[in-house]
Protein backbone atom coordinates (compact mmCIF):
# COMPACT_ATOMS: atom_id res chain seq x y z
CA UNK A 1 0.00 0.00 0.00
CA UNK A 2 2.77 2.76 1.55
CA UNK A 3 5.52 3.62 2.84
CA UNK A 4 3.43 5.25 6.36
CA UNK A 5 6.26 5.75 8.44
CA UNK A 6 9.86 7.39 8.28
CA UNK A 7 12.55 9.42 10.82
CA UNK A 8 15.51 10.61 9.82
CA UNK A 9 17.26 9.50 13.50
CA UNK A 10 20.44 11.51 12.29
CA UNK A 11 22.22 12.00 9.38
CA UNK A 12 23.69 8.73 8.84
CA UNK A 13 20.22 6.90 10.51
CA UNK A 14 17.27 6.57 8.62
CA UNK A 15 13.77 4.19 9.59
CA UNK A 16 10.54 3.13 7.74
CA UNK A 17 7.39 1.19 8.19
CA UNK A 18 5.67 -0.04 5.18
CA UNK A 19 2.12 -1.27 4.89
CA UNK A 20 2.09 -3.95 2.97
CA UNK A 21 -0.85 -4.44 0.37
CA UNK A 22 0.86 -5.07 -3.03
CA UNK A 23 1.86 -8.18 -4.88
CA UNK A 24 5.08 -9.84 -5.39
CA UNK A 25 5.67 -8.25 -8.61
CA UNK A 26 5.17 -5.16 -7.68
CA UNK A 27 8.64 -5.34 -5.24
CA UNK A 28 10.28 -7.50 -7.63
CA UNK A 29 10.65 -4.65 -10.02
CA UNK A 30 12.99 -3.16 -7.56
CA UNK A 31 14.06 -6.16 -5.73
CA UNK A 32 15.71 -8.54 -7.83
CA UNK A 33 16.00 -11.94 -5.87
CA UNK A 34 14.74 -15.92 -5.38
CA UNK A 35 14.29 -16.11 -1.90
CA UNK A 36 14.26 -19.71 -0.25
CA UNK A 37 11.36 -18.74 1.56
CA UNK A 38 8.53 -20.67 0.33
CA UNK A 39 5.35 -19.57 2.32
CA UNK A 40 3.58 -16.76 0.23
CA UNK A 41 3.11 -14.48 2.72
CA UNK A 42 6.28 -15.13 4.21
CA UNK A 43 7.74 -13.80 0.57
CA UNK A 44 5.72 -11.18 0.46
CA UNK A 45 7.31 -9.75 4.12
CA UNK A 46 10.94 -10.74 2.40
CA UNK A 47 10.48 -8.76 -0.28
CA UNK A 48 8.64 -5.80 1.40
CA UNK A 49 11.19 -5.56 4.01
CA UNK A 50 14.48 -4.93 1.47
CA UNK A 51 11.92 -3.11 -1.05
CA UNK A 52 11.58 -0.83 2.00
CA UNK A 53 15.76 -0.80 2.29
CA UNK A 54 15.78 0.92 -1.15
CA UNK A 55 13.33 3.28 -0.50
CA UNK A 56 15.32 4.20 2.81
CA UNK A 57 18.70 4.78 0.75
CA UNK A 58 18.26 4.56 -2.69
CA UNK A 59 22.07 3.03 -3.29
CA UNK A 60 21.85 0.20 -0.48
CA UNK A 61 22.69 -2.69 -2.64
CA UNK A 62 19.61 -5.88 -1.18
CA UNK A 63 20.34 -8.24 -3.82
CA UNK A 64 24.12 -8.28 -2.20
CA UNK A 65 22.62 -9.30 0.97
CA UNK A 66 23.48 -12.52 2.71
CA UNK A 67 22.40 -14.08 5.92
CA UNK A 68 24.90 -15.43 8.99
CA UNK A 69 24.51 -18.75 10.56
CA UNK A 70 23.33 -16.34 13.34
CA UNK A 71 20.15 -15.17 11.04
CA UNK A 72 20.93 -11.46 11.10
CA UNK A 73 21.52 -10.49 7.28
CA UNK A 74 24.62 -7.83 6.24
CA UNK A 75 26.49 -6.86 3.13
CA UNK A 76 29.77 -8.20 2.83
CA UNK A 77 32.24 -4.92 2.23
CA UNK A 78 29.48 -2.53 2.04
CA UNK A 79 29.31 0.49 4.41
CA UNK A 80 25.62 -0.07 5.42
CA UNK A 81 24.13 -1.28 8.69
CA UNK A 82 21.15 -2.64 8.80
CA UNK A 83 17.80 -4.63 10.36
CA UNK A 84 14.66 -5.54 9.02
CA UNK A 85 11.34 -6.87 10.68
CA UNK A 86 8.05 -8.31 9.81
CA UNK A 87 4.88 -8.49 11.89
CA UNK A 88 1.64 -8.90 9.86
CA UNK A 89 0.78 -6.59 6.99
CA UNK A 90 3.52 -4.35 7.98
CA UNK A 91 7.42 -4.51 7.29
CA UNK A 92 10.08 -1.80 9.25
CA UNK A 93 13.54 -1.13 8.88
CA UNK A 94 16.54 0.36 9.68
CA UNK A 95 19.75 1.19 7.97
CA UNK A 96 22.92 3.54 8.71
CA UNK A 97 26.46 4.35 7.67
CA UNK A 98 27.62 4.80 11.30
CA UNK A 99 27.06 1.66 13.30
CA UNK A 100 24.99 -1.63 14.11
CA UNK A 101 21.54 -0.73 14.25
CA UNK A 102 18.34 -2.72 15.01
CA UNK A 103 14.60 -3.16 15.09
CA UNK A 104 11.61 -4.90 15.84
CA UNK A 105 7.93 -4.37 15.10
CA UNK A 106 5.06 -6.27 16.97
CA UNK A 107 1.10 -7.03 17.38
CA UNK A 108 0.12 -6.65 21.30
CA UNK A 109 -0.82 -10.18 22.02
CA UNK A 110 -1.71 -12.25 24.89
CA UNK A 111 0.75 -14.42 23.95
CA UNK A 112 3.55 -12.17 24.74
CA UNK A 113 2.21 -12.11 28.33
CA UNK A 114 2.46 -15.36 28.70
CA UNK A 115 6.14 -15.59 28.13
CA UNK A 116 6.96 -12.66 29.70
CA UNK A 117 8.88 -14.87 33.04
CA UNK A 118 11.18 -16.00 30.15
CA UNK A 119 12.08 -12.83 28.44
CA UNK A 120 11.65 -10.35 31.56
CA UNK A 121 13.89 -10.18 35.19
CA UNK A 122 12.17 -10.03 38.44
CA UNK A 123 13.11 -6.14 38.52
CA UNK A 124 11.89 -5.48 35.05
CA UNK A 125 8.99 -6.72 36.26
CA UNK A 126 8.31 -4.84 39.32
CA UNK A 127 7.85 -1.84 37.05
CA UNK A 128 4.91 -3.40 34.71
CA UNK A 129 1.75 -0.82 34.50
CA UNK A 130 -1.24 -2.31 36.31
CA UNK A 131 -3.57 -1.01 33.88
CA UNK A 132 -1.33 -1.58 30.90
CA UNK A 133 0.78 -4.39 31.62
CA UNK A 134 0.16 -6.72 28.18
CA UNK A 135 1.32 -3.63 26.27
CA UNK A 136 3.97 -2.48 28.71
CA UNK A 137 5.12 -6.22 28.51
CA UNK A 138 4.79 -5.68 24.67
CA UNK A 139 7.10 -2.75 24.34
CA UNK A 140 9.87 -4.43 26.36
CA UNK A 141 9.80 -7.88 24.11
CA UNK A 142 9.94 -5.31 21.16
CA UNK A 143 12.75 -3.42 22.84
CA UNK A 144 14.97 -6.58 23.90
CA UNK A 145 14.32 -8.16 20.17
CA UNK A 146 15.80 -4.93 18.33
CA UNK A 147 18.97 -5.28 20.94
CA UNK A 148 19.25 -9.16 19.84
CA UNK A 149 19.14 -7.46 15.80
CA UNK A 150 21.97 -4.83 17.15
CA UNK A 151 24.25 -8.11 18.65
CA UNK A 152 23.11 -9.98 15.53
CA UNK A 153 25.12 -12.95 16.81
CA UNK A 154 22.28 -15.31 18.41
CA UNK A 155 22.97 -16.76 21.69
CA UNK A 156 21.17 -14.43 24.10
CA UNK A 157 19.66 -14.98 27.33
CA UNK A 158 16.68 -12.00 27.10
CA UNK A 159 16.87 -11.89 31.15
CA UNK A 160 20.29 -12.23 31.75
CA UNK A 161 22.47 -10.20 28.73
CA UNK A 162 19.68 -7.30 28.35
CA UNK A 163 18.62 -5.58 31.21
CA UNK A 164 15.93 -2.45 30.61
CA UNK A 165 16.10 0.34 32.98
CA UNK A 166 12.92 1.37 34.44
CA UNK A 167 10.57 3.74 32.29
CA UNK A 168 6.67 4.39 32.66
CA UNK A 169 4.08 2.89 30.49
CA UNK A 170 3.66 5.51 27.30
CA UNK A 171 2.23 5.50 23.83
CA UNK A 172 6.12 6.74 22.98
CA UNK A 173 9.26 7.09 24.55
CA UNK A 174 12.57 6.27 25.55
CA UNK A 175 14.65 3.16 27.05
CA UNK A 176 18.23 2.32 28.21
CA UNK A 177 19.32 -1.14 27.64
CA UNK A 178 22.35 -2.24 29.73
CA UNK A 179 24.01 -4.91 27.59
CA UNK A 180 26.35 -7.62 28.73
CA UNK A 181 27.74 -10.92 27.34
CA UNK A 182 31.06 -11.94 27.84
CA UNK A 183 32.97 -8.80 27.53
CA UNK A 184 30.83 -7.57 25.38
CA UNK A 185 29.66 -4.47 27.31
CA UNK A 186 27.33 -1.60 25.93
CA UNK A 187 24.52 0.79 27.10
CA UNK A 188 22.09 1.30 24.36
CA UNK A 189 19.82 3.74 23.88
CA UNK A 190 15.99 2.91 22.30
CA UNK A 191 13.17 4.44 21.02
CA UNK A 192 9.47 3.21 20.55
CA UNK A 193 6.13 3.70 19.45
CA UNK A 194 2.99 2.30 20.39
CA UNK A 195 0.01 3.15 17.57
CA UNK A 196 -2.98 1.13 17.66
CA UNK A 197 -1.68 -1.78 19.26
CA UNK A 198 1.49 -1.90 17.10
CA UNK A 199 4.53 -1.26 18.53
CA UNK A 200 7.79 -0.37 16.69
CA UNK A 201 11.37 0.17 18.94
CA UNK A 202 14.40 0.40 17.83
CA UNK A 203 18.05 1.51 18.46
CA UNK A 204 20.61 3.36 16.57
CA UNK A 205 23.37 2.15 18.59
CA UNK A 206 25.20 2.37 22.13
CA UNK A 207 25.66 4.86 23.85
CA UNK A 208 29.43 6.95 23.42
CA UNK A 209 30.61 7.84 26.98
Amino acid sequence: MALIRTIQIDPATKLGVWKIGEEEAFFRAVVNIEPEVHHPHKRLQHFAGRYLLRQLFPDLPVNEIRILESRKPYIPGNPYYFSISHCGDYAAAIASTREHVGIDIENVQPKIGRIAHKFLAPREQEFMSPAQKLQHQTICWSAKEAVFKWYGLGGIDFKANMQLQSFPFQNAGFITCDFLKGDRIACLDLQYILDDNLCLAWTAGERKQ
